[in-house]
């Protein structure tokens, strides 16, 4: 039986020491499977982290882009305004008012009608102080939004700095501007 038992022994050992071999190699996938599932855990959260740094640096771009166009449209609108007394005679009654006309300007191209603003004009009242309270379209506004882009801000007037004569407009042009006609265009 020596001989028998010697063979059934060393089988039982054979089977164990593959069991064996088999535990140990299943712990041993299983610590590098855990260690691949780490680093791809890790590469995971770190593309999260690239792809949300991406999309708000291209957020921010846009918003920055989006300004600076606001910016450039907002620095080229301008008003161009003009005012003159007009002088209304009747019987015995003499009536000054100061007429101010206001309109919009993006580059040269007109956005608005002329808005046509009248006030009564008493005796030594300040022209020039009138004007500016009359004004329609905010000119303060437009020169804070320009100087924070840095330029200065000067009303453009007729022409671009021309002044308009006080004769302006003439007879036919009042009467058309009072009967709600061309609206002061020449």
């Amino acid at each position: 039986m020596d001989p028998l038992w010697l063979v059934l022994w060393s089988g039982i050992c054979a089977v164990g020491t593959g069991l064996l071999v088999y535990f140990v190699m299943q712990s041993r996938m299983e610590v590098v499977l855990s260690k691949q599932r780490e680093d791809l855990a890790v590469a995971r959260t770190e593309l999260l982290v690239r792809k949300e740094t991406m999309l708000e640096s291209l957020k921010n771009v846009e918003e920055s882009t989006r300004r600076a166009a606001l910016d450039e449209f907002i620095s080229e609108i301008r008003v161009e305004e003009r005012s003159y007394v007009r002088e209304h005679k009747a019987f015995l009654l003499h009536r000054r008012s100061m007429v101010r006309q206001e309109r919009i300007f993006f580059r040269n191209i007109p956005l608005s009608n002329w808005i046509e603003t009248e006030m009564p004009l008493e005796e030594g009242a300040d022209i020039e102080k009138l004007t500016q309270t009359m004004s329609v379209f905010a000119a303060e506004l437009l020169a804070a939004s320009e100087a924070g882009s840095g330029k200065a801000v000067e009303p453009k007037l007729l022409r671009d700095g021309t002044q308009v004569s006080p004769e302006w407009p003439s007879p036919k042009d009042r009467k058309q501007i009072s009967s709600g006609g061309r609206r002061g265009r020449r």
